[in-house]
């Protein structure tokens, strides 16, 4: 049998089996607000009033200029990139302009399906302590190195909404936006009114959210582009079996369509 140098080296060796054996995994972060989103915000290419926009509205002359518009895929996606592959240093230095731009750029190509990165796989971004502090003092960086907005209009994951009006549809959907929170998963929404064209949007869903005792609905709170200041509300009607968004000026509210967004390839 063995003596007690040969039982320690075997413990040893059981252990260093164990960690190396065991395939790296990461389970992804809580996604919070006021951490995890953009302190700058996508604005809609036409103004709105209650829904309606100024083309048949009168415009307030105070109204600000829509300059960084259509990214709102471009927003929600990179939101979550850096959820699932970078991390913060604010100990550190902050990098230039240049080099943080390549570093933003290095998070956006990856896969935004794919796996969190483990820890000590993700990308650093010194000098911050998180993606929001970060686009305060940055947005140009960000705006200018995350994408562009025009060509998320031909994303073949949109053309969904041209066919996929069922209700059995929107059904698989709340159950796949389910499934994706209880496994501590984000899930992008593109949410349309087709044939109607009262809204053309992405949102990211990261978090049930409470319920008004005796309300039949099941409420989410969302990270929107075009609200920077606080999450917005998405609910699932399982009587209806529909979906409704939360009322702004840029939608009049209620009913929509909700189709998964960079779930999976092609998506």
């Amino acid at each position: 049998m063995f003596g007690t140098r040969g039982k320690l080296a075997g413990v040893a060796w059981l252990s260093a089996v164990a960690i190396f054996a065991t395939p790296a995994s990461a389970v992804e972060p809580e996604f919070r607000f006021d951490r995890d989103t953009f302190a700058f915000q996508n604005a809609t290419v036409l103004k709105y009033k209650d829904g309606v926009p100024f083309l048949r509205a009168r415009s307030a002359s105070d109204d600000p200029t829509n300059r960084y518009t259509r990214r709102c895929f471009v927003m929600t996606r990179t939101a979550m990139q850096f959820h699932r592959f970078a991390r913060f240093d604010s100990r550190g230095a902050s990098l230039d302009d240049k080099a943080l731009a390549a570093r933003i750029r290095l998070v956006t190509r990856r896969k935004p399906w794919a796996a969190p990165a483990p820890e000590n796989q993700r990308i650093v971004f010194p000098g911050y302590a998180n993606l929001r502090q970060m686009s305060k003092a940055r947005p140009r960086v960000f705006q200018e190195n995350i994408g562009g907005g025009f060509i998320t209009y031909f994303r073949l994951g949109n053309g969904r909404m041209f066919f996929e009006h069922s209700r059995e549809y929107q059904e698989r959907t709340h159950a796949s936006l389910d499934a994706a929170l209880s496994h501590g998963d984000l899930f992008i929404g593109y949410l349309s009114t087709y044939p109607k064209l009262s809204i053309n949007h992405a949102v990211l869903v990261y978090a049930p959210n409470k319920s008004v005792p005796g309300d039949e609905l099941e409420h989410y709170l969302a990270y929107d582009p075009n609200h920077a200041e606080a999450p917005r509300e998405l609910t699932w009607s399982p009587r209806d079996r529909a979906f409704a968004y939360q009322k702004d000026i840029d939608f009049i509210g209620g009913f929509v369509r909700v189709y998964q967004s960079y779930g999976k390839p092609l998506q």
